[in-house]
């Protein structure tokens, strides 16, 4: 099974993260940013993934903190699930429509972390979530499972439409670079290893 399980605690967080990349799409996720929990359960949903994840954060102060060290864990915990990535697909692409919103994101899980954030909108929050933190929780979730992440935004003026088109595309796309293909057992890279 790929699956991982990670825990990380700071002065600041305490993240317990559960993964299997071989899932039905199901999630229980408690970060207590509500807006935040949904869009990590969309996320799990549209890549197929089982995800268990708990956050107790210093929401005292703001969201931040939580925020960029979910992504960081859950990068953790895709990097292990992922193994040596022998016999998947490697690369993803989606484009992921929400409405007025659309969004399109490629990704490579090539152990090169790299995020391409290109997403007009950057003000204003979605309930408790600011509008400026999904750049930081990609660019967390990105370098700590070394995935190569480019987001663009096509168009979207609601900023729920647009993050939502977001965490379900890399949901998607991830999805997607996951499967497993039947046709090589080995690592789809002419240097053998990633």
């Amino acid at each position: 099974m790929r699956e991982a399980y990670i825990e990380r605690k700071t002065k600041e967080t305490e993240i317990r993260v559960r993964l299997n990349l071989d899932g039905a799409g199901e999630a229980e996720v408690e970060t207590g940013i509500g807006f935040f929990d949904h869009m990590l359960t969309a996320f799990a949903r549209f890549a197929y993934f089982d995800l268990g994840l708990k956050a107790i954060g210093d929401l005292e102060v703001d969201a931040h903190h939580t925020i960029e060290d979910c992504g960081i864990v859950l990068g953790q915990a895709l990097k292990e699930a992922s193994g040596n990535k022998a016999g998947i697909e490697r690369i993803g692409e989606t484009l992921l429509p929400m409405d007025e919103a659309l969004v399109q994101v490629a990704l490579d899980l090539s152990n090169r972390p790299y995020l391409v954030w290109d997403i007009r909108a950057s003000e204003g929050t979605v309930g408790q979530f600011p509008f400026e933190m999904a750049e930081e929780f990609f660019r967390a979730f990105a370098v700590h499972s070394g995935l190569t992440l480019h987001i663009r935004q096509i168009s979207g003026k609601n900023l729920h439409h647009i993050l939502e088109a977001v965490f379900k595309g890399v949901g998607r796309a991830l999805g997607l670079a996951l499967r497993e293909n039947p046709r090589f057992s080995g690592i789809l890279s002419t240097k053998g290893v990633l």
